[in-house]
């Protein structure tokens, strides 16, 4: 698979829904609940960070969910990308890109959203084949205001916009024409997850789906 065919399918993914949620899951039990609220509150698509020993479980969890597409964050080596796609992950997501991990992602067929925060490093990804990707860490390099300025001279390039991004930002960077939908915590905080609270990650799910 292509980087051009990568980023036709990590774009379609990102034009399901305004938000994907990041979440960092350290118990594999609640997996499938928490899937379910999100993917019932209308957001289907979902990015499970391998930040925790129990990511890769959790991705299988999640993946048996009807209606949801489970991609693995954290994406760093072409390693991580093979025990993701073989836990089930349908996409990658990496806060960087590197060849090493583009050829990678190509060999096994895995679509890779990969990151990036410069003109340069836009430029180089452009250069590989990508078109769809992450803007990480979007409030820390300039927020809105960066990627409405990125527009102009790359114009070729749509982003999901991650990192710092909340509840009552998300709409600057989703009125930007060349953000397609942006990456958030805050629907799924550590809290909610670890009591099973799924009405409440249900409800903020609902309110996610209905920005624009």
């Amino acid at each position: 698979m292509t980087p051009a065919e990568q980023s036709r399918k990590t774009r379609a993914l990102c034009e399901l829904a305004p938000v994907i949620p990041v979440l960092v899951v350290g118990d594999a039990s609640r997996a499938e609940g928490l899937a379910t609220a999100l993917v019932t509150g209308g957001l289907p698509v979902l990015e499970v960070t391998l930040r925790t020993p129990a990511a890769l479980d959790v991705i299988r969890a999640m993946a048996k969910v009807p209606g949801g597409h489970v991609g693995a964050g954290t994406v760093l080596t072409p390693d991580d990308a093979k025990r993701a796609k073989d836990a089930g992950a349908s996409f990658a997501v990496s806060p960087g890109l590197t060849e090493t991990l583009a050829r990678a992602c190509e060999d096994i067929g895995l679509p890779l959203l990969p990151g990036a925060v410069t003109a340069s490093e836009m430029m180089r990804a452009m250069e590989l084949g990508y078109s769809m990707l992450k803007f990480f860490p979007a409030e820390a390099a300039g927020g809105a205001k960066s990627l409405k300025s990125l527009a102009g001279p790359l114009p070729q390039v749509s982003f999901c916009p991650t990192g710092g991004v909340t509840m009552q930002n998300a709409p600057d960077y989703l009125g930007l024409p060349n953000v397609v939908c942006v990456g958030g915590s805050w629907i799924a905080p550590d809290a909610d997850v670890a009591a099973g609270n799924w009405g409440a990650i249900e409800t903020r799910a609902q309110d996610a789906a209905a920005l624009k």
